[in-house]
């Protein structure tokens, strides 16, 4: 592989609280499967060799993670929104030897059930492609839009809607030259990095992903991640 051929690094925010999740801690430490939940995240991206860094960042002060090793790194610089953590972490990785043509993968340190093989095949589409991309899922269910009073206003066509999923596989640069666009407005209007990169007018690639490649989010969501985990043996 030449010297300046592009490398991949993954990124993931693990400085937010996770409110709904109802758990006394941070939800991504909650323990599920025997550990804490994004030990299992850490763990798929260990697994593939094509990652050079997984860089995890927290917030300031938070020592939970300081017995990791290589390739995985932990940066203390977790922003309030996680927007900022992004934009951070990617700073931190341009400073400490990444280049602006290298490949990062932003996860959501929730998404403990993503598996070397979707990591893999988001890689595979993405890397030569212009712009990047991201893990989506084609929307199976019929999709509502609700009225003021929370009753039904509409139904919608469901056949071109597909659920944002992570990892978000962009160029360093661009993808930190995006979210920076949108810093002084409090990064309004930017839910992902896919939006972020959209905001420029570039279309990202959707690749499909897994239904089973869920943000844990509410308390229900842990037995389900647990249930999963142990049907691989985890």
């Amino acid at each position: 592989m030449p010297a300046d051929a592009p490398r991949c690094f993954a990124l993931l925010p693990c400085a937010g609280s996770g409110s709904r999740a109802g758990t006394a801690q941070p939800k991504q430490y909650h323990p599920v499967a025997g550990q804490p939940l994004v030990r299992h995240t850490l763990a798929a991206f260990a697994k593939v060799p094509r990652i050079a860094r997984v860089l995890v960042v927290v917030a300031p002060g938070d020592e939970r993670l300081d017995d990791v090793e290589a390739p995985i790194e932990v940066a203390p610089c977790g922003g309030a929104t996680r927007a900022e953590s992004v934009l951070n972490g990617l700073t931190h990785l341009r400073a400490s030897g990444a280049a602006a043509h290298d490949w990062v993968l932003v996860h959501d340190a929730a998404r403990c059930l993503v598996t070397p093989a979707q990591i893999e095949a988001l890689i595979d589409a993405c890397q030569a492609d212009a712009v990047g991309g991201l893990l989506a899922l084609p929307l199976a269910d019929t999709l509502k839009a609700a009225a003021a009073d929370g009753r039904v206003d509409a139904t919608l066509a469901r056949a071109d809607k597909w659920l944002a999923q992570t990892p978000q596989m962009f160029r360093l640069g661009a993808l930190r030259d995006a979210l920076a666009a949108h810093a002084a407005q409090g990064f309004a209007g930017i839910t992902d990095e896919a939006s972020a990169i959209e905001a420029t007018g570039q279309r990202p690639l959707l690749v499909r992903g897994s239904a089973q490649n869920f943000k844990v989010t509410y308390p229900e969501d842990f037995a389900l991640a647990e249930a999963i985990l142990g049907s691989r043996g985890a």
